[in-house]
């Protein structure tokens, strides 16, 4: 990847490794906008969005995307931002939306992705990084217990649901998992890290790698 061009890079991460933050961090690192469920969800509703809405609204207006990249830096600052607009999909057409609003806003600007598909999304951009975040059962035990507190069997419930779904999610619409590691340049186990150690290490590759 090289960061002196239009990039995306892409963090798929197991729930309890503090992936979402390494994302955060990544994208402050670059100064870059860091897009999430929350973000993509918010979008969705504000707009009213799914794949036809989206194209009716760029031949209506051709700016149509700075309009949502406005309201994008509204919704990261303002937790309780009110929504506008509520659009009902089926599974099949969100995934769509989904895909078409990551590729829209990367067609755009240099991000950084935190889930939502993302290693699948642009598995064919020519200018990608994608990162899986892992760490033992162990430390995310005690990192979903500390940030939800919730007790130890409910952090390990939390956690399984959330792999079971992910991985399901996954596989309904590409035939792979996303624990396969051929999905990612960059595979990082945070058991003796801390978030702000990762987001180092990712620079650090991609400043290697902006210099081949």
């Amino acid at each position: 990847m090289n960061k002196n061009e239009k990039f995306v890079i892409t963090i798929n991460r197991e729930l309890g490794s503090g992936g979402r933050t390494i994302g955060r961090l990544l994208s402050e690192k670059l100064g870059v906008p860091f897009y999430d469920k929350a973000v993509i969800d918010g979008l969705t509703k504000k707009f009213g969005l799914s794949p036809e809405r989206i194209e009716e609204i760029k031949a209506q207006k051709k700016s149509w995307w700075n309009d949502i990249n406005t309201y994008y830096q509204t919704l990261v600052n303002s937790a309780n931002m009110p929504m506008e607009a509520e659009v009902k999909l089926d599974n099949a057409s969100m995934f769509e939306t989904e895909q078409r609003i990551l590729q829209e806003l990367v067609a755009q600007t240099s991000c950084v992705v935190a889930g939502r598909t993302g290693f699948m999304v642009f598995r064919e951009w020519p200018n990608h990084l994608n990162v899986f975040i892992q760490a033992s059962m162990p430390h995310r035990i005690q990192r979903v217990m500390r940030r939800q507190n919730v007790s130890e069997q409910e952090a390990r419930d939390i956690i399984a649901k959330m792999d079971t779904t992910r991985e399901a999610y996954i596989k309904k619409y590409e035939d792979t998992s996303r624990y396969d590691t051929r999905n990612y340049q960059l595979v990082i186990s945070m058991d003796d890290l801390s978030e702000d150690d990762a987001a180092e290490i990712i620079m650090d590759y991609i400043d290697r790698a902006s210099k081949k």
